[in-house]
């Protein structure tokens, strides 16, 4: 006598794998809205316009023969202006990770007597490459580069970069 189809193997077989391949699918589609992706610009062109519109505060920093020096120091960000600028002048400084978001680091710095502008981030920053931008309090000039961290000593932003 031979058993019913629910209790053989090969029925079975054939609809386990559609099944998980439904569940899987489902899997990835919650994935893919629940977690937006940082890179992606949603409006390209706009912000295409506005870095042509920004090179005037780059050309305005290279005019003032602005440097800037920065160091890590225990975990603390260090920042050091040379150039035609306002002593004391507050600046504003940017690092993004290139990839991971939730790393960056934007903060309003104000100097301290002796010219040093100081950070101390919330979170350890991962090595490898990042972003650098400075700009200033009223965004008349921004400075920007590539770095590599961790430093060995101060790093030196020209303006022309």
């Amino acid at each position: 006598m031979q058993r019913p189809w629910y209790q053989q193997f090969w029925p079975w077989f054939l609809i386990i794998l559609p099944a998980c391949v439904v569940v899987a699918s489902l899997y990835t589609l919650y994935l893919a809205s629940s977690h937006a992706d940082a890179m992606v610009v949603d409006n390209y062109y706009k912000k295409g316009r506005a870095i042509n519109q920004d090179l005037s505060e780059l050309k305005e920093a290279e005019r003032l023969g602005l440097i800037a020096e920065l160091s890590l120091d225990k975990g603390e960000i260090l920042v050091k202006m040379q150039g035609e600028h306002e002593a004391g002048e507050a600046i504003y400084l940017l690092l993004s990770h290139p990839t991971l978001a939730e790393q960056d680091v934007k903060a309003l710095l104000t100097s301290d007597g002796k010219g040093v502008y100081r950070l101390r981030p919330d979170h350890e920053l991962l090595k490898g490459k990042w972003h650098l931008q400075l700009e200033a309090f009223d965004k008349r000039w921004r400075m920007q580069d590539t770095i590599y961290l961790p430093t060995s000593g101060w790093l030196q932003i020209h303006s022309g970069s």
